[in-house]
């Protein structure tokens, strides 16, 4: 077992050395940065995977101001390679910039938050102020910013005249760091003034990356990449890697061998295999076995195996995408009955008008985390296969069917109808859940082929209200066949459920009475109920559900 603490939370480098904090050893990015040829290095990963924590640790290896910084390494990977590398230990003067807190609810705030974000920027440096090396006129610009009174013109090029300033100071090239660079446009269009802040980045960025001779080299970090028109059009300096990239693959989130690792040095091997189906089954490149770093802290502290990175912070802005497209949403309801879907990705996030585009819409999702490429179709046309990645990110969609139904259920509440279902007051369920189908859906809600399919997960979308009572699986094996749901009460003593959903076939039924039938003997012959009743469940109820556009009957036996 180890002694260290656990850092939850920390991402300074220098502090969780200092407290000897448990620390995987991610010191080799230094090198793969160093040895990455591009200018301006952006790199996209799912919020908590590190971003953060491996920026500072950039900063503190690079700086020229790092005293004693050589200590922070002393024992990790970085500092047992060649001197090619080990020569960059404090040799570069470094801006480190967060924008993580710009994320302001209107224009003007916005601004205000961005000079703030500036003044911490500036605050590292006022040495500069007594330099004789910064002109008078300059040092003017460094107190207007260091006081908040700067102009949008002077903002826009303070990024520029800082590295100006230190390279001037220092007579070396500046290392530029940019932390969450997306979180002010991802803000801004959830907000509602999205064109106001694309403008000004425009400008802010292309005037920081483009022909600025004062820069050794960029690292900018985001959850997602930004169309390069919107923002990036001025600067053709840089390269992007994204969850799809080799580059970079290994350096964020837990792999396979460190997971190992973790779990010998906290002696929960017995917790090994629910641990994988929780957090693991990230991908970047072609390295698969991806741990979600946050959420594996946070069970080291807890030992609870719970959804805790979907509970960091706002899904706003996945929520927002999601609300208004019918055909995602029934492929994310096929992907939560743990079906991989062919979908094309464009790893360019155009947010602009995004719920209407499922290209956009996809590729977002994936680089933020909340899906996972299990094949490449076609590389060509950027068609991929994708699946929710594990039981965590699992739980967030489920939250957001059951959104979707708060939203549209009108005079019905959900959690009454449940109440009905779950107590067997079942001839008051089924007049609710009748009331509750002609509301949710219209006749272009459902296709031919996918009709069955749809309302199974309408109905599966319904239980996520009884997650923390019941055990709600779908399309399972039991008996000799699969089964459409069975709900399973955590406590035995409960009333369980098999449920089966049928579509009239017009073919082969004439009446939605023979639909039933057809669905009752299947639920028979396939002994359905055989999975409960050898595990000690009595209270079983067998209950049909079957559907004739928006005309619903419901049997139970």
């Amino acid at each position: 077992m180890v002694e260290n603490g656990i850092g939850i939370g920390t991402s300074d480098f220098k502090k969780m050395r200092i407290k000897d904090n448990y620390y995987i050893d991610k010191t080799m990015y230094i090198k793969d940065i160093i040895d990455n040829k591009s200018e301006v290095i952006l790199v996209t990963r799912p919020r908590r995977f590190g971003k953060t924590l491996n920026m500072s640790m950039l900063k503190y290896y690079f700086d020229i101001n790092g005293k004693y910084n050589k200590e922070l390494f002393e024992g990790l990977k970085i500092l047992e390679q060649e001197e090619k590398y080990t020569s960059k230990l404090g040799y570069y003067p470094c801006i480190y910039m967060t924008l993580k807190d710009v994320n302001a609810a209107n224009y003007e705030s916005m601004l205000l938050s961005l000079k703030t974000a500036m003044l911490h920027m500036y605050k590292e440096h006022m040495y500069l102020l007594e330099s004789e090396k910064i002109y008078e006129f300059e040092k003017e610009k460094i107190n207007d910013i260091l006081y908040c009174r700067e102009d949008e013109i002077v903002l826009k090029n303070a990024v520029k005249d800082l590295c100006e300033y230190l390279n001037r100071y220092y007579d070396r090239p500046v290392m530029l760091l940019v932390d969450e660079y997306d979180v002010p446009l991802q803000n801004a269009y959830v907000e509602g003034y999205y064109e106001q802040a694309v403008k000004f980045f425009k400008t802010f960025y292309g005037t920081t990356f483009k022909d600025n001779p004062y820069l050794e080299k960029t690292v900018v970090t985001g959850v997602s990449r930004v169309a390069k028109e919107s923002i990036f059009s001025g600067a053709n300096n840089f390269d992007v890697y994204t969850v799809l990239n080799n580059e970079f693959n290994d350096d964020f989130g837990i792999t396979k061998e460190e997971m190992e690792k973790v779990i010998k040095d906290f002696d929960i091997k017995e917790d090994q295999e629910e641990i994988k189906k929780w957090y693991d089954g990230y991908k970047i490149g072609d390295l698969d076995g991806i741990y979600n770093p946050w959420s594996i802290l946070q069970y080291l502290k807890n030992r609870e195996l719970v959804p805790y990175w979907v509970n960091t912070s706002s899904n706003d802005i996945i929520k927002l995408v999601l609300k208004n497209s019918s055909t995602v949403k029934e492929k994310i309801e096929r992907l939560l009955k743990d079906e991989a879907i062919e979908v094309k990705i464009d790893q360019e996030t155009v947010i602009v008008g995004i719920e209407n585009n499922e290209d956009n819409i996809w590729g977002l999702l994936l680089g933020t985390g909340y899906l996972k490429v299990e094949e490449i179709v076609d590389l060509s046309r950027h068609i991929y296969k994708v699946v929710i990645p594990n039981y965590e990110i699992k739980f967030l969609f489920e939250d957001i069917i059951d959104d979707w139904f708060r939203d549209k259920v009108i005079g019905n509440d959900l959690n009454s109808i449940l109440k009905d279902l779950v107590t067997l007051n079942l001839e008051e369920f089924e007049k609710k859940f009748e009331i509750l189908v002609r509301q949710m859906f219209s006749y272009m809600d459902v296709g031919e082929n996918t009709a069955e399919n749809f309302y199974h997960a309408f109905v599966l979308g319904m239980l996520v209200g009884l997650k923390d009572s019941y055990y709600v699986n779908s399309n399972r094996e039991s008996g000799i066949g699969r089964y459409d749901i069975m709900l399973e009460p955590k406590d035995k003593n409960g009333n369980s459920f098999i449920m089966e959903f049928k579509v009239l076939e017009d073919k082969e039924e004439k009446t939605i009475e023979e639909t039933i039938e057809n669905a009752k003997k299947q639920i028979e012959e396939k002994k359905y109920e055989e999975n409960l009743r050898e595990r000690g469940y009595t209270n079983i109820t067998k209950m049909v559900y079957a559907f004739k556009g928006k005309e619903v009957k419901i049997e139970i036996f």
